[in-house]
């Protein structure tokens, strides 16, 4: 786990920030969808997987299944047929299967916009109703991974000893004006620079302003 670093204040975290809007003014997920249904499937794949991973195998999923009918009519074996290739797939095709049942008969096959209800669906957490929120509804909604987890305590932007924790950190300390951005800002700075085991830290655009006691040369 990260010893989490003290709290920065608010001009340094805003700092921060803006050097991470100036780099990636507009950032992006990686998953890849074609509508909001398919962002919730992609989603939920990718929990204890990689996002490269999931679009490999979504890439033709999606062009035969982009609705919650359509899925259904695929069928449990036909999915678990295009997704076999990622991690847990027989439990996360099953689940599948559900919220799209569900979807079906409860919401008219549309994706309901609200946390409560995405966390209604089978293999839908807090987490992923957050990551649908913010991606496709564009709410400041806080989707906290390992790799945000990871850059929030070494950093001092949002330090916790639990992801809950640190989802409420990042919401009561970051400036509202990057709430939006902040969720993808961090991820691929986790993903791409302050990696776990080897942080580029010669690289990183806010060195200066990280409190991390063991940065690499």
């Amino acid at each position: 786990m990260e010893k989490p670093s003290k709290q920065r204040d608010y001009h340094t975290i805003r700092a921060m920030m803006e050097r991470f809007r100036k780099a990636e003014p507009e950032p992006k997920g990686e998953l890849e969808h074609v509508n909001v249904y398919t962002l919730v499937v992609a989603v939920a794949l990718s929990a204890q997987a990689t996002d490269a991973g999931v679009n490999k195998a979504t890439r033709a999923l999606f062009k035969v299944a982009d609705t919650p009918q359509k899925m259904l009519d695929l069928g449990l074996e036909g999915l678990t047929e295009y997704i076999k290739t990622i991690g847990l797939f027989r439990q996360k095709a099953k689940n599948v299967i559900k919220l799209s049942q569900i979807l079906v008969d409860d919401y008219d096959g549309q994706v309901p916009n609200s946390r409560a209800a995405l966390q209604g669906l089978p293999g839908v957490g807090r987490k992923t109703a957050n990551v649908v929120l913010n991606m496709w509804w564009h709410l400041p909604a806080q989707a906290v991974d390992t790799h945000i987890f990871r850059v929030g305590n070494r950093t001092g932007i949002a330090p916790g000893k639990t992801v809950d924790v640190v989802e409420r950190a990042i919401e009561d300390h970051i400036p509202a004006d990057f709430q939006l951005h902040a969720h993808h800002w961090l991820i691929l700075h986790g993903r791409y620079h302050c990696k776990a085991r080897k942080p580029l830290c010669k690289t990183c655009i806010i060195n200066d302003l990280c409190p991390y006691e063991e940065k690499t040369e």
